[in-house]
């Protein structure tokens, strides 16, 4: 859940509390719903990490609600993936005579499921400003092969607010701690073979995310007549013990997230960003002493061809200086809905 979604946000660095209004805003703030003008909103992603390892797969769709075009709230559904899939288990390698038997090598996947609920509408609105609120409601599911199985709910709040050059973002996710009930299932003899590899045999437990909060600002303004320019700053601000990022204590830690993007006629965006922020070893070092601050960066680009929006986004997943990049094709289409008739 906190990965990203669409190559737009990806490619900022995930600076999109304060913008976001289309189906994506069911991920970044659910207040963004209100903003859908008219019209449904569906988008697609698709990422691998770790040289295809890792598979996260993404799609969302939100309409706005009543008359469109009068509409003030939006409703959207989003489902995500997270898996890795074809892990060799390896429990029963060794034959009970000690020899080793391949044949008995199976393979399971561990995969986290999300699906969120969401909700967006207007509080205030006038020819210059809209004020918004948002909410998630959040399932999670989460699954390692036939040994270990959790399910979770959980809720986020959002309000967002838009005027013609500056919007505001505000998202408290997990705002009433989300909790995730794991239950393991083993066979007597996958137990007796974990026992004899010297490891603890689990029985239950709960996972608990901590409420964590998200800031954002942006600005928006024409350059010309052809180029549009929009920078974005967002915080990502903890409270569940110290962390190593930018602003960094006991009580409160600050990750920022900043990106920015340059349009053209409407129609091709370029956009960059950078965040998660750490102070790490310094590459080469062999004392383990000197340190430097660390980021990831991300580049990326966008298309918009009447209603369809094709983006695309080279991230990395390490720091700048020791790269594992990716790279994030995402796809949005934008349906307008028919008007009511009497």
């Amino acid at each position: 859940m906190n990965i990203g979604a669409g190559a737009r946000g990806l490619a900022m660095g995930g600076a999109q509390v304060a913008t976001t209004e289309d189906a994506y805003a069911g991920f970044w703030n659910p207040a963004g719903l209100s903003e859908l003008k008219g019209a449904s909103s569906f988008s697609m992603m698709h990422a691998e990490y770790f040289a295809g390892i890792g598979k996260y797969d993404y799609f969302s769709a939100a309409t706005p609600i009543g008359d469109p075009a009068k509409a003030t709230s939006g409703l959207g559904i989003s489902l995500l993936r997270f898996a890795v899939d074809d892990i060799p288990n390896t429990l029963y390698l060794v034959e009970p005579d000690g020899s080793i038997n391949y044949n008995n090598i199976q393979s399971f996947s561990s995969a986290d499921y999300a699906l969120l609920i969401s909700f967006g509408q207007t509080i205030y609105s006038d020819s210059k400003r809209n004020f918004s609120f948002g909410t998630n409601a959040k399932l999670i599911h989460r699954s390692v092969g036939k040994f270990a199985k959790a399910w979770g709910v959980g809720l986020d709040a959002a309000l967002q607010y838009r005027s013609d050059k500056l919007s505001f973002g505000l998202v408290v996710k997990d705002i009433t701690t989300t909790y995730n009930a794991w239950r393991f299932s083993f066979t007597e003899r996958e137990k007796e073979m974990l026992y004899l590899a010297k490891n603890e045999i689990p029985v239950k437990s709960v996972e608990l995310t901590a409420p964590r909060l998200y800031i954002g600002a942006a600005y928006n303004t024409d350059l010309n007549e052809r180029f549009s320019f929009m920078g974005e700053i967002n915080f990502d601000v903890s409270f569940d013990g110290q962390r190593n990022v930018l602003l960094s204590s006991k009580a409160i830690n600050m990750d920022p997230r900043i990106g920015v993007e340059l349009t053209y006629a409407k129609t091709i965006a370029l956009r960059t960003g950078v965040y998660n922020f750490q102070k790490g070893l310094k590459d080469g070092d062999t004392t383990n002493l000197s340190k430097v601050w660390i980021y990831q960066p991300g580049v990326g680009v966008g298309f918009n061809i009447k209603q369809f929006r094709i983006d695309y986004a080279f991230t990395n997943l390490a720091n700048q200086s020791n790269p594992l990049y990716t790279h994030v094709f995402s796809l949005h289409i934008r349906l307008p809905v028919k008007k009511y008739t009497y």
